[in-house]
């Protein structure tokens, strides 16, 4: 497979491109010093001269609180330049997967969101999200767009990467028991997406380990996995954030991944099996 990855140096596109060249693939890894994806001709004169099969989008401004006072950056990036993206596959005839996220939704659900279930996104982060969801799926059966969660891996800042820090400096770990999710680890939603990739899957997709929790609840299994005391670890509420956040964040963001499960792929392992693989990984 020939494929184009955007935001190649980011914590998913790091491992995107591992995964994809472990594999095999003809892979050009696509960071901002290659193409500015905001730039529709620079995109457009990427694709007609790579001439990809697949595109995967991981290029993403995802500083959820940033976006909310820049609103205008946050659609260039996770909006417009989708639409860029769309547009240049569609004259190379290139299949596109664009990520997306949980804060497409409002977080209201009594259970784990399915993929057909109504958005209405909290922020705008979220807002410029669906936009990008929806400019890639104008394309039709040439894209597929894969909502995930709480993603962390060994390239990228994340909520892994954060506790092992504030344990290592003996710092309080205070963490909201309010807002429930799906951990997700890159070395396992990477080749979800390049699977997809491979097969040309169209629609929405929801991808995400096993295994939902709160904020409170994940950092505690992080403490666990670093040898550390789970019960030092406090639950405040997200009214008790001090500073409070600018960004409205879902209460529950968990996905349900219905349609990968109904197309029979296997189920995806707990995250509690690629955490301690991770915190084994920075450790060393």
């Amino acid at each position: 497979m020939r494929l184009l990855v955007t935001g190649a140096a980011g914590q998913l596109g790091s491992d995107v491109v591992a995964t994809a060249e472990g594999a095999g693939d003809d892979v050009l890894a696509a960071d901002r010093s290659v193409v500015d994806i905001t730039d529709g001709d620079a995109v457009a004169e990427l694709l007609a001269t790579w001439r990809p099969d697949t595109v995967v989008n991981c290029a993403a401004w995802t500083a959820v609180d940033a976006c909310e006072g820049d609103p205008g950056r946050a659609h260039a990036v996770n909006s417009q330049a989708v639409r860029w993206l769309a547009e240049a596959c569609d004259r190379v005839g290139a299949h596109l997967v664009q990520v997306s996220t949980e804060y497409v939704f409002d977080g209201t659900s009594s259970r784990p969101y399915r993929e057909d279930d109504e958005t209405g996104p909290l922020s705008v982060y979220g807002s410029s999200k669906l936009g990008g969801e929806r400019q890639a799926l104008a394309l039709g059966p040439s894209a597929a767009v894969v909502r995930t969660s709480w993603v962390c891996g060994q390239h990228g800042s994340n909520m892994v990467r954060t506790v092992l820090r504030l344990l290592h400096e003996q710092r309080p770990l205070a963490f909201v028991d309010d807002q429930r999710g799906c951990p997700t680890f890159t070395t396992d939603l990477a080749p979800v997406l390049l699977r997809i990739a491979q097969e040309r899957r169209h629609g929405l997709h929801h991808a995400t380990n096993e295994g939902a929790v709160s904020w409170f609840e994940f950092v505690r299994d992080i403490v666990a996995a670093a040898g550390g005391d789970p019960s030092s670890v406090t639950p405040i509420s997200t009214a008790q954030l001090d500073p409070p956040r600018p960004a409205r964040r879902p209460a529950l963001g968990v996905l349900d991944n219905a349609v990968l499960r109904a197309a029979g792929w296997p189920p995806p392992r707990d995250f509690r099996e690629p955490l301690g693989e991770l915190v084994r990984a920075l450790a060393t």
